[in-house]
């Protein structure tokens, strides 16, 4: 693999470090909705866009540290790369488990004032936004693969359809906050969520495991 240039590398690092600047409210302008509206989706959503800030942050940090090095031995970057990845991965399995206990809490006890409509909006823009990075991403990682890239490019696209999903549920609230069928539809939202969410972290665990033991398989034996 070729090593990016100074320009593409300055690219990929802006548009991290846009990326956890945008997300950097998310936790806050959540977090009120949710406490006014009692809606499940959102106190989940609140929980999800903490974990992913963390993620966010850490990833980029460490995507800056290995640019700025500039010759990082291989087993420290692989170190780095595989410490970004199972922070995506442990953001994606925080926030299903939130998402999960939250939503089956909700199938036994509902009580929404159908209040959402910050979070409908907030929810919309998160779709639109994580949609155009996941893109970006995506992008980057064919145009020259880089592990701390494509674990950004699985978290924003999961964060886009987290979003759409949350969207769907917010709007039942919304238009019929009392409908019997609205208590399912926001809590399985949430179950929805949670075990897409799980699925994505475990799949980047497993991969990271199966990456370990490759390089260890290619690494001489010790007398």
């Amino acid at each position: 693999m070729n090593d990016l240039n100074n320009k593409q590398s300055f690219k990929r690092e802006k548009t991290m470090l846009i990326s956890l600047l945008l997300s950097a409210p998310g936790p806050i302008v959540t977090g009120i909705p949710a406490i006014a509206s009692h809606s499940a989706t959102q106190i989940a959503d609140f929980l999800r866009r903490t974990a992913e800030l963390v993620a966010l942050f850490i990833s980029w940090w460490i995507y800056r540290k290995l640019q700025r090095n500039t010759a990082p031995d291989d087993t420290f970057r692989a170190r780095m790369e595989r410490t970004s990845n199972l922070t995506v991965a442990g953001a994606m399995f925080f926030s299903g488990i939130a998402m999960l206990v939250v939503g089956v809490a909700r199938l036994l006890v509902y009580e929404a004032n159908g209040n959402v409509i910050i979070g409908i909006i907030i929810a919309v823009l998160g779709v639109l936004t994580n949609t155009w990075f996941w893109l970006r991403y995506r992008s980057m990682t064919r145009e020259q693969f880089d592990p701390v890239i494509a674990g950004q490019q699985k978290l924003y696209r999961a964060k886009a359809c987290v979003d759409l999903c949350v969207v769907i549920a917010l709007t039942s609230v919304a238009v019929a906050p009392n409908h019997p069928m609205t208590q399912y539809i926001d809590a399985l939202g949430c179950i929805i969520v949670a075990c897409y969410l799980l699925y994505n972290g475990v799949d980047i665990i497993r991969k990271n495991k199966a990456k370990d033991s490759s390089v260890c398989k290619d690494l001489p034996e010790l007398n």
